[in-house]
């Protein structure tokens, strides 16, 4: 039995939201590093969240608050714009060897668009300074 899961990036509706949403994402991204070894999979019922950073970066955040982040070999079109994919799987597992799929919204319907394979999942954390 194939489970299919849809990840939604946060992104007001309205045309008002979508300027906040437009000034959010040219705040510069806090520095991060990264911690310990890449995995090649995360658990898919500890995802809690998604944040897609650009055209192949997704920072996945888990219950516990873990991130991490995957940096795909290469862009995946429309992922930052449409700010929605999808993913399937047959285990409980989200692997490095996984392709997800753009959902692109055509008049209020989702459709599926381009897929593009995932890499390594990275632990980051926010690199805080020391005042």
């Amino acid at each position: 039995m194939r489970k299919a899961f849809i990840a939604l990036g946060i992104a007001g509706m309205a045309s008002s939201g979508l300027a906040v949403a437009y000034a959010r994402d040219k705040a510069p991204e806090p520095e991060i590093r990264s911690v310990g070894e890449p995995k090649n999979c995360v658990n898919t019922q500890q995802i809690r969240s998604t944040k897609i950073i650009n055209e192949r970066t997704i920072d996945f955040t888990m219950a516990g608050g873990k991130t991490y982040r995957n940096v795909m070999a290469y862009s995946c079109p429309g992922l930052k714009f449409e700010e929605k994919f999808l993913y399937k799987t047959s285990t409980s597992q989200l692997c490095s060897v996984d392709i997800i799929h753009v959902l692109n919204n055509y008049g209020g319907s989702l459709q599926q668009g381009a897929g593009c394979g995932l890499g390594k999942f990275q632990q980051i954390e926010k690199v805080t300074s020391a005042s």
